[in-house]
Order: C-alpha cells, then sequence, then structure tokens
C-alpha cells in the first residue's frame, strides 16, 4: 500500500516526486511510501526546447530533462520508488484507497496524483466522468481536463499540470506538481501549512 502515487513521469509529476521525496526528514512523512509510475512516451517534453525558463541553460531540451529528472530522483530521494515501462489502464475508487492497474501489475494507494498529458487520447478507466473541454486551450486542438476544485478532483484524488486546466507551460507544469505536493504534505501534516526548503 502507497501513501502516494503520482502518475505521469513529466514537468508535474517528477516535481510532485522530488517534493514529496524531500520531506522524507520531516516527523510527519518519515513512515510514507510514495512511488511515481514515469510513463513518459506520451509527454510533451519529448520534443521541447527550452530558451525562457529561469534556471535552465538556453538550448536545454525536454527530452535531457526527462532523464536528468528520474535521475536527480534516484540520486537524492531514493526511496520514492520509481515504477517504469508501466501504463495506468484504470482507476478504481475503494473505502480507504484506489486500485491502480496498470498494463502489467496492479497497486493500492490511499492518494492517487494525476499528471499526464492533456490530450483526448486520454483514456485511464474510471475517471471518464471528470473529462470535459480544457478551459486554457484552443478547442480545436480537442485538449481536455480533469474537472477539479485547486487540483483535489475529490478526497485524496489529485490532477496537476496541464490536465488540471493550467496552459502548456514548463514552469507552470512544475508548479502546479509542486503545488500538489505541498497540499499533500500539509494534509499529512494533520492540515498545518508545510511546504520544504533546502538551505544553504
Amino acid at each position: 500500500m502507497f501513501d502516494a502515487l503520482i502518475i505521469g513521469g513529466g514537468a508535474a509529476g517528477m516535481s510532485c516526486a522530488l517534493i514529496l521525496g524531500s520531506a522524507h526528514k520531516k516527523e510527519y512523512a518519515l513512515d510514507k511510501n510514495i512511488a511515481i509510475i514515469t510513463h513518459q512516451k506520451t509527454s510533451h517534453l519529448q520534443n521541447a526546447l527550452f530558451n525562457n525558463v529561469l534556471g535552465l541553460s538556453p538550448g536545454t531540451t525536454g527530452a535531457s530533462i526527462l532523464e536528468s529528472g528520474k535521475k536527480q530522483l534516484a540520486d537524492l530521494y531514493p526511496h520514492v520508488s520509481q515504477i517504469d515501462k508501466e501504463k495506468v489502464c484504470e482507476i478504481e475508487k475503494k473505502e480507504t484507497h484506489y486500485i491502480i492497474t496498470t498494463n502489467k501489475a496492479s497497486y493500492s494507494s490511499k492518494i492517487v496524483v494525476i499528471a499526464v498529458g492533456y490530450t483526448n487520447l486520454f483514456n485511464i478507466k474510471g475517471l471518464e466522468q471528470y473529462v470535459e473541454p480544457h478551459p486554457r486551450a484552443a478547442l480545436e486542438k480537442n485538449r481536455i481536463w480533469l474537472k477539479n476544485d485547486n487540483h483535489l478532483i475529490e478526497k485524496n484524488l489529485y490532477v496537476a499540470g496541464s490536465l488540471a486546466g493550467w496552459r502548456s507551460q514548463f514552469a507552470i507544469a512544475c508548479g502546479s506538481g509542486s503545488q500538489v505536493a505541498t497540499d499533500i504534505l500539509t494534509l499529512w501534516n494533520d492540515g498545518k501549512h508545510s511546504k520544504v526548503h533546502d538551505k544553504v
């Protein structure tokens, strides 16, 4: 049983995993079992080029970030499980948790974060009732979002990144994933607002 399972290894998903992983020394997060399904084949980062992102060298590619992000997570926070080469097919709500079924296995988690792309090819069974046209994308692009209130779809089910209704911009997706992570940390901290900063 995971305490939090993130679906999607793009900007939003990896940012969420890094923040959650970095809280491992906090008393309220010491024993939390965290995982990320790092499916990246459909990530828009695959063909992205960044010249306008603070902190990234001009010319940085999205493909390189996808790889370096997984390494960063593994090197700094190895307690966060990375599940590779699996695609989520279904999410089923139970009384106290969710069952996440992939093309290869099945997992249980108390909290789920969905951070995959916002194309109309979205086909995770169990979430159909939340799918609506994207509020911040051109209609002809057929983009979708999962209807939510400040990233929360329903209790313990979150969405992050462009699928949460935000514009497809790298910095926005990263911020969205980080926001969800701090919301989860706040939940684990009995509702006391939480964030994680490293200092020199």
